[in-house]
């Protein structure tokens, strides 16, 4: 992605000098745009699909459909009091919601959405991304204490009990991907799965190519460990009013109330992006051939109108993917009900531990019978 941005500079004949200062620009704006419209269609999407799922009619009054709901509820959270209680830590309480959304915001900058859609490339891109996302913990304790609420201060320990509870197995499990992979780039991770869906299935015993495969249970592992993490049924007890008067974030109105819930949702479409990367074959097509260049390589010539249809194909399979794992996420919100603070953490430490440990070993096994 740099170098093509240099390149643009190169042929208006810019200086690049001008390239190499505006870049760390150019990828804040695209991922904080990105960001918002994902969120704004998130909520919109999960209001619909959940009214379906439990046949009611969701938001139907705004706009053509209740299709303008979500721009009227930003809409209030902007202009709502930003209320401060006389006791509260005023620098902590302020930067805790910031601490808790910067990490997603970077997240988005590291995951590649096609072959040429990457704003940072980053030789050790999982484990950095699994590092970043730890810090968010950080922003939960910060907003519990900085509260002077106790229900704030329970809601945060707890929030970040099962923050580090969870992280443990999903780390064992982006492990078993790094052994498969032989790296922790995600540009190479998605690169060594392809071939489609399965490879050479009648000429080769290692008819595996999407890591789905070979790390099934580390899949399984990973996406309930993900729901965990941005609080999500079943798992979303910082949620649950009628225990935790809301949690961690009793005490906070307007916007910071709304930037909480910001990063949730934006946390969610990242997080399914990272599960297709890591397991499904990231922007690689199913079929091993991109359909764009079957149907348009006899009637076009030119390369760079082939490799821009290849890349906007890349990224049209990367979210059918993504939402596909939506759905699933908030179809189990329309399903199941939520655990008790012991029963979650009971899951955790008792079955997703060992259950990854499992994964990681059978994953050895697998790349020593069939190495790279």
């Amino acid at each position: 992605m740099y170098e093509l941005y240099i390149k643009l500079f190169e042929y208006f004949n810019i200086p690049t000098i001008l390239a190499q200062i505006s870049w760390p620009v150019f990828p804040f704006v695209g991922v904080a745009t990105t960001l918002v419209i994902v969120v704004i269609f998130l909520v919109l999407l999960e209001r619909k699909l959940l009214a379906l799922l439990t046949v009611r009619k969701g938001p139907n009054r705004v706009g053509p459909n209740g299709f303008f709901q979500t721009f009227a509820d930003a809409i209030k959270l902007l202009f709502k009091e930003d209320i401060m209680a006389t006791n509260t830590n005023k620098i902590l309480f302020t930067i805790a919601p910031i601490v808790f959304f910067a990490p997603v915001m970077v997240i988005y900058g590291l995951v590649p959405f096609s072959g040429n859609l990457l704003a940072i490339n980053a030789a050790a891109g999982l484990f950095l991304i699994l590092g970043i996302t730890s810090i968010s913990t950080i922003g939960i304790i910060l907003s519990g204490w900085a509260s002077n609420n106790k229900y704030s201060l329970l809601g945060g320990i707890r929030g970040a009990a099962q923050a580090i509870s969870y992280e443990i197995p999903l780390v064992l499990a982006a492990v078993g991907i790094c052994v498969l992979a032989g790296s922790m780039n995600l540009p190479t991770i998605v690169q060594g799965q392809s071939g489609g869906i399965v490879n050479n299935l009648f000429f080769n015993w290692n008819i595996f190519s999407w890591n789905i495969w070979p790390a099934a249970l580390g899949l399984v592992v990973f996406f309930i460990c993900s729901l965990a993490e941005i609080n999500r049924i079943p798992f979303d007890l910082p949620e649950a009013e009628s225990e935790l008067v809301s949690g961690y974030n009793t005490e906070y109105s307007g916007m910071k109330f709304a930037l909480f819930f910001l990063a949730e949702y934006a946390a969610l479409f990242i997080i399914c992006v990272l599960i297709s990367v890591l397991f499904l074959g990231g922007y690689l097509s199913p079929f091993n051939d991109y359909l764009s260049l079957l149907i348009f390589k006899n009637f076009i010539n030119n390369q760079i109108i082939l490799n821009l249809l290849v890349n906007i194909e890349q990224i049209a399979w990367l979210m059918l993917k993504t939402y596909f794992l939506i759905f699933v996420i908030m179809w189990i919100r329309a399903t199941l009900p939520r655990l008790r603070a012991d029963q979650l953490m009971n899951f955790s430490w008792k079955f997703l531990l060992p259950l990854s440990l499992l994964n990681l070993f059978i994953v050895a096994i697998y790349r020593f019978l069939f190495p790279l």
